[in-house]
């Protein structure tokens, strides 16, 4: 049986596993049989298995690639995590733009049987990127003319260590299936393909919501339970913590609630609702920050208007709350309904505002930090909105009614 389609089925695996896991599996094979198995992923996921091994297995691996991939993930390595050089793909159909047709022609008629060619690029005496041409304008092009002729000169292109994000803005309109690379002077570098660039950020914006909660975007569902284990539990031991911070502000009101029973059933109701306020606020600010709506300046707008939202839902919501909570006193006899039902509301109100605020201000602080803007977002966010909404609430009660 060729060996192949057993490298085939194994690639279909790896698609499933975090590149730790497999790396694991891949590296009882011989570098060949691994260098022919990653060649059936997309480089992203190739790479970032690649460099899971060691140094001196990492070369021999990428020398053991028949097509000269293994060369290419060596480069696009050393670009940033989730950046387009991590993507680049060897561009072989290369040309001066003074070669004739009919040589051009002639060279693609091997190239094509050990490549997929899409389009062909013309780059000059210092490689740099002055035109691409078709298929279909090769093919109808007079035998006379020279590739000059039929290219399309001043293409558009990538670079490197453009983001993922920032190069889908750019692409949306556009849908080539194939995007050339090149450097800060021009220079071509390689390819990118469309479908590649897609399927990768798919993967990104489908692990975000993960990183909300700490859950590691290297994390498959195929992951072992050790290392899902180990991508998790730190995250979970950062949210105990502070979840002892907002336990230690209801401690500090013990007293009170010890007197006015009545508040803690309604704790769970204002830190709900606060969370839902942030969380609203947070989603809304990672999406203008995915699609770069939040530009110089428009983050203290941005923070304005949560600000303000969170005021016009805190008082509405608030409104109800505390006419909730002046029914439920009411009924057990309290003398203090009224102050109750007026409390809960001024602390809705207010925790609403800076529950808005907060769910803006963290994504834009850990940007700010040089941090994944969603990473574990959504703990201290209700660090925050829990601290700030029963701090107020048992705040205002201890001052008004004790």
């Amino acid at each position: 049986m060729p060996a192949t389609v057993p490298l085939r089925r194994l690639s279909d695996r790896i698609r499933e596993l975090d590149s730790q896991g497999a790396m694991e599996r891949l590296q009882s094979l011989s570098d060949a049989e691994i260098a022919a198995t990653l060649s059936e992923l997309g480089p992203g996921h190739a790479i970032d298995i690649l460099e899971k091994f060691a140094p001196e297995r990492r070369s021999r691996i990428a020398a053991a690639t028949l097509s000269g991939e293994g060369e290419q993930w060596l480069k696009d390595w050393h670009y940033p995590e989730d950046s387009v050089g991590r993507l680049v793909e060897t561009a072989h159909a290369v040309f001066r733009p003074e070669t004739p047709v009919p040589d051009v022609i002639e060279a693609m008629r091997e190239l094509v049987k050990r490549e997929l060619i899409t389009y062909i690029f013309a780059t000059d005496a210092e490689e740099r990127l002055v035109g691409v041409v078709t298929f279909r304008d090769l093919l109808y092009a007079d035998r006379a003319q020279r590739l000059s002729d039929v290219m399309v000169r001043e293409p558009f292109f990538l670079r490197p260590e453009t983001s993922l994000v920032d190069a889908m803005r750019e692409v949306v309109t556009r849908h080539y299936p194939v995007y050339p690379v090149c450097d800060a002077n021009g220079r071509l570098i390689g390819k990118v393909r469309g479908q590649v660039l897609f399927e990768q950020q798919a993967f990104e914006i489908s692990a975000q919501a993960g990183a909300l909660v700490g859950v590691e975007k290297e994390e498959r569902t195929a992951t072992p339970w050790p290392r899902a284990l180990k991508f998790r539990h730190p995250w979970l031991q950062l949210n105990l913590l502070t979840a002892f911070v907002a336990a230690a502000v209801v401690g500090l009101f013990q007293d009170t609630i010890n007197r006015i029973v009545l508040l803690a059933v309604f704790l769970p109701v204002l830190s709900g609702q606060c969370s839902n306020t942030g969380c609203q606020a947070l989603a809304v600010t990672l999406r203008g920050m995915t699609l770069n709506e939040i530009r110089d300046g428009r983050g203290v707008k941005l923070l304005g208007k949560e600000a303000l939202l969170g005021l016009l839902n805190g008082v509405l919501v608030g409104t109800v709350a505390g006419l909730g909570m002046f029914a439920i006193a009411h009924l057990q006899h309290n003398p203090q309904a009224l102050p109750l039902g007026l409390i809960t509301l001024a602390a809705l109100s207010l925790s609403s505002v800076a529950s808005g605020v907060a769910g803006a201000a963290v994504p834009l602080g850990l940007k700010r930090l040089g941090a994944d803007p969603a990473m574990a977002s959504s703990i201290f966010l209700t660090t925050a909105t829990d601290v700030v909404s029963m701090g107020l609430f048992l705040g205002l009660a201890q001052w008004w009614l004790l």
